[in-house]
């Protein structure tokens, strides 16, 4: 019964995200040797914001403790950015995280495909392309000569709004247009878009909904209506390929705890809106307005399919940016979804593919 709740920073010339195709799969039994109280212990690790609903709510009503299991000591651990995730996963700190999809292909690239792997998607969908209402840009052609935000240079974002504007005819300035698109956090974007001293922002939720709440802005594309069935990764769960090796039964109880979670936030999603919430509330100090957590929770999709073929197309899109230099990575062994194949197939749910 669910009940409510009362960088080493990777420098390297990948900054989106995007996947290879092979699936790596593991099946022997739990290897590494136990702790001293004969359980293995989990590192798990998440942010809390709205596109990390699963982990929130399964550590909140005990979902995740239930189903790993007493042999399973779980360690619940917040970041704030994915880099600290990589980071602390390089380190032998946590043993799997939710995270975005470009600090994780990052990650793979800097551990020369050793590392990480990605186990299941979480959040697809959450980005608009918000316009300031007086801006006067009613179509494509109007964003010359005006300034866009993204939140990261060659993050998702990023990519994504560059290549939307090839798609349309325009250039970006730094490839030799007329769009002024500046890499700003969002926080920083906000500020400057309050101020009118940026006409548009490519932003992930739940800052596009407070750029229309609190911004004067207003949906000019939903990046969802750009993707085949309007779907695309935002948040991957990721485990340590170490981990994974040595301890394929936990890795597994993981992700049943993941995809029972995910199918109850789908069927109760009122409920979910408010635990998920209160756990931001917990871990921030300050819940999100419910005008804010509302869009936000609207303009995406809770999901266990990590939405490969999105991957793709960013990897596509960023190597036409320059970003990738003249030969892409090898991330054919980056995603391991045969353990939640199994699961699914266990469940009586449908397999999702790379």
């Amino acid at each position: 019964m669910r009940r409510s709740f009362h960088r080493m920073f990777v420098r390297v010339p990948l900054l989106v995200a995007f996947v290879g195709a092979a699936v790596v799969g593991c099946g022997t039994p739990d290897a590494r040797p136990a702790n001293e109280a004969g359980t293995v212990t989990l590192r798990l690790g998440y942010f809390p914001n709205v596109t990390h609903a699963q982990p929130i709510i399964g550590l909140a009503d005990g979902t995740f403790a239930r189903e790993l299991g007493s042999d399973v000591k779980l360690e619940a651990k917040t970041f704030n950015a994915g880099p600290s995730v990589i980071e602390a996963l390089f380190a032998g700190a946590i043993d799997a995280s939710y995270i975005g999809p470009n600090p994780a292909v990052a990650g793979y690239v800097q551990s020369g495909g050793k590392d990480v792997r990605i186990i299941a998607g979480a959040t697809s969908g959450g980005a608009l392309l918000i316009v300031k209402a007086d801006s006067g840009i009613t179509k494509a052609a109007d964003f010359s000569g005006k300034r866009i935000a993204t939140p990261q240079l060659g993050n998702t974002q990023d990519v994504a709004a560059r290549a939307w504007l090839r798609q349309n005819g325009l250039r970006d300035r730094d490839h030799g247009g007329t769009v002024d698109v500046r890499p700003i956090a969002n926080a920083d974007a906000l500020a400057l878009f309050i101020k009118g001293e940026l006409q548009a922002a490519w932003a992930p939720e739940p800052w596009a909904t407070r750029l229309i709440l609190e911004g004067n802005g207003k949906t000019f594309l939903d990046e969802r209506d750009v993707w085949p069935g309007g779907d695309f990764v935002t948040t991957h769960l990721i485990v340590s390929a170490k981990f994974l090796a040595e301890h394929p039964d936990t890795v597994e109880k993981l992700l049943r705890a993941h995809v029972k979670t995910t199918q109850w936030i789908n069927g109760n999603p009122d409920q979910a809106k408010q635990i998920v919430n209160a756990g931001i509330r917990q871990a921030t100090g300050a819940a999100l307005p419910e005008a804010v957590i509302n869009g936000a929770w609207r303009n995406q999709k809770t999901t266990y399919d990590p939405v490969a073929s999105s991957l793709r197309k960013s990897a596509d899109d960023a190597f036409a940016l320059g970003y990738l230099g003249d030969k892409k990575p090898d991330l054919s062994g980056m995603y391991a979804l045969d353990p939640l194949n199994r699961v699914l197939k266990e469940l009586g749910l449908k397999e999702v593919s790379k």
